[in-house]
């Protein structure tokens, strides 16, 4: 009997190939397109959000490989655990990373569940990364073999339990490869290009999006160097994120970067790169992957952000799920909020939230 796999079909290139593969293997593919509630500028769910873009080029893409296409209503949970968490990070001054929460709460969590109820045995996902298993026998989160392209930064939140679930087809292909099997099987007219990285923001910006909430109110305060010394105003903290140089306004005799939000105070810390650089950080609410959690000093390479390159670095346990990073040389734009993924090799080790 063939076994049934869903693939969240999300209407891009890297989903609908996932599925086409899996079809080939001889599975019995569902095809499962999630809502969110955000598919028109308003967010609003009518006309009917099934008639949007992202639905008709993933309609398109089952069509053409032969599978069916179930349409998911996501709509109360992604609002409740995406867009309510994106909101509130930046009211804290904090800088959200909704994609990972999303893997962890909405993909391997209700379409994971909803996948189940309709028959099938795992759900796989376009991201490029892999999975193992340790001599043991728990599973590990591994890197995709494209590092270009490598996205187990932001799988870093899932538990053994999901990963037994989940299956990753392109965690063994180059993006140039599935690029190829797109043309090969003539995939590349009924899909879209690259998924937008906010998929909830329609509006330019994410800042027009908080604007545009009734709720989000933004507060002006004062522009700071390290001294303290007022140097303009800023016209809410959650417009700006530590590292950015643009949009800042304030002349100076070099380039002024965001240094630090200071929430308490409401006022925005900017100084010259060279203030930027830091050694440490703090890492909370650590989800390790496939091993118990460390209770001595480990050697691990660090990555900040998606697109930071891994820094060599010594992870010192402060408890079960805390951890101090000590960077072998300073790191630019350490950014409360965002994900802080441990690497050893290919492996994920885990990851967690770098603490304000």
């Amino acid at each position: 009997m063939k076994k049934t796999v869903a693939v969240a079909l999300s209407g891009g290139l890297d989903s609908a190939i996932s599925a086409a593969l899996l079809k080939k293997e001889n599975y019995q593919v569902i095809g499962l397109h999630f809502l969110t509630g955000y598919e028109s500028p308003s967010g609003d769910l009518t006309p009917p959000a099934p008639l949007s873009g992202s639905y008709v080029w993933a309609q398109r893409a089952a069509e053409q490989i032969g599978i069916p296409l179930e349409v998911i209503d996501c709509s109360v949970p992604f609002e409740r655990e995406i867009v309510r968490y994106f909101i509130a990070a930046y009211r804290s001054g904090q800088t959200p990373n909704p994609c990972v929460v999303c893997n962890q709460r909405i993909k391997f969590g209700v379409i994971l569940e909803k996948a189940k109820a309709l028959g099938a045995s795992a759900l796989a996902t376009g991201h490029y990364a892999g999975i193992g298993k340790e001599t043991k026998g728990q599973l590990c989160l591994l890197k995709g073999v494209d590092q270009a392209k490598d996205q187990s930064y932001f799988l870093s939140r899932l538990t053994e339990e999901q990963l037994s679930q989940a299956m990753f087809p392109l965690g063994t292909h180059t993006k140039k490869k599935v690029r190829e099997m797109a043309k090969a099987w003539r995939l590349t007219s009924f899909v879209r290009g690259e998924s937008q990285e906010l998929c909830f923001v329609r509006t330019p910006s994410y800042r027009d999006f908080l604007a545009n909430l009734g709720e989000f109110v933004s507060k002006p305060g004062a522009i700071v160097n390290a001294r303290g010394d007022i140097l303009g105003r800023h016209q809410g903290l959650h417009a700006y994120t530590i590292g950015q140089r643009r949009g800042i306004g304030i002349p100076g005799p070099e380039p002024y970067y965001v240094l630090f939000l200071d929430n308490r105070q409401n006022r925005l810390v900017i100084g010259p790169k060279s203030e930027l650089a830091d050694t440490e950080c703090t890492v909370i609410h650590i989800n390790w992957i496939g091993i118990e959690p460390p209770d001595k000093p480990l050697a691990v390479k660090t990555r900040i952000r998606y697109r930071h390159k891994e820094a060599d670095s010594i992870l010192t346990p402060l408890g079960r799920d805390r951890a101090n990073v000590s960077f072998s040389e300073p790191q630019y734009a350490i950014t409360p909020g965002q994900a802080a993924v441990f690497y050893q090799g290919e492996r994920v080790l885990g990851g967690g939230w770098i603490a304000p």
